[in-house]
């Protein structure tokens, strides 16, 4: 690991409708080195998706700074790869052109396009359905895609909101360990929203639990098992029931809010 390539300091946000004011991030402080796999894992509600969306410039802080590679944001940049759950592909463009479209904005020659986009479309196993259009592709297919795409604008970071959310779970897991390679063999820097305990322990150097709303850190841990890591291993399990009871706590909380809100209505 070396230096801090994206720094959360302070961070709230805040969200406002009609009279209601609703609170979603609560003094998010994070600082996350160079290369390191960070996944943000808790229940749904507990603004996961926000920070992600946050460090990606989509929808700025309400107070607080987050610093990616030296510089503050205050939107997108070329910096950051998004890979969302719902692929987000061109339908009327094939697998190669969905690949190339980002490169081919940035004004990068032709000849590098060509060459970049098949060694990751072999690197992927995409080549012999570079002509494809991603109807006539299956849900895993579909993400190894919007994944190339994001590698061939060579950001440092990646940001991934539940990628594999939607997949059944041998496309899944075959994702993971595909992930896990890409992340060794490119050096980027992964920050993974899940709710899934088993795949944040599969794939994460540090795995940072949030609370129900308002989201704030509960938890910020270290995983130390080796890779590839075994589900079934002691070590694993025993993690898995920590974390596991860490976001229950905040799933009952969540239950407790609702049973108070209906009691009032």
């Amino acid at each position: 690991m070396s230096a801090s390539q994206i720094i959360v300091t302070g961070v709230n946000k805040v969200f406002k409708s009609d009279d209601r004011e609703v609170v979603a991030l609560k003094d998010i402080n994070l600082d996350i080195p160079d290369c390191q796999f960070v996944c943000l894992l808790g229940p749904s509600g507990c603004g996961k998706s926000t920070l992600l969306n946050a460090i990606a410039g989509f929808a700025l802080p309400s107070s607080g700074s987050i610093i990616t590679n030296g510089k503050v944001v205050t939107e997108p940049g070329p910096d950051r790869g998004m890979v969302f759950q719902e692929y987000a592909l061109f339908p009327w463009m094939t697998v190669e052109q969905n690949v190339a479209f980002g490169l081919e904005i940035k004004g990068v020659a032709k000849a590098e396009i060509q060459a970049r986009v098949t060694q990751l479309l072999d690197k992927l196993g995409l080549i012999d359905f570079r002509s494809r259009f991603p109807k006539d592709l299956s849900g895993g297919m579909r993400q190894r895609v919007a994944i190339a795409r994001v590698l061939a604008l060579d950001s440092p970071i990646m940001l991934m909101d539940e990628p594999f959310g939607a997949l059944d779970a041998l496309t899944r897991r075959n994702l993971q360990d595909e992930l896990l390679r890409i992340w060794d063999e490119f050096k980027k820097t992964i920050v993974f929203v899940t709710h899934s305990i088993e795949e944040a322990i599969y794939l994460a150097d540090r795995i940072v639990v949030m609370t129900y709303r308002p989201g704030t850190i509960k938890r910020d841990i270290t995983v130390t098992l080796p890779r590839l890591r075994d589900p079934a291993a002691p070590e694993f399990n025993a993690l898995k029931r920590e974390l596991g009871q860490l976001v229950m706590e905040e799933q009952q909380r969540h239950h407790h809010d609702e049973m108070r809100a209906a009691a009032v209505d």
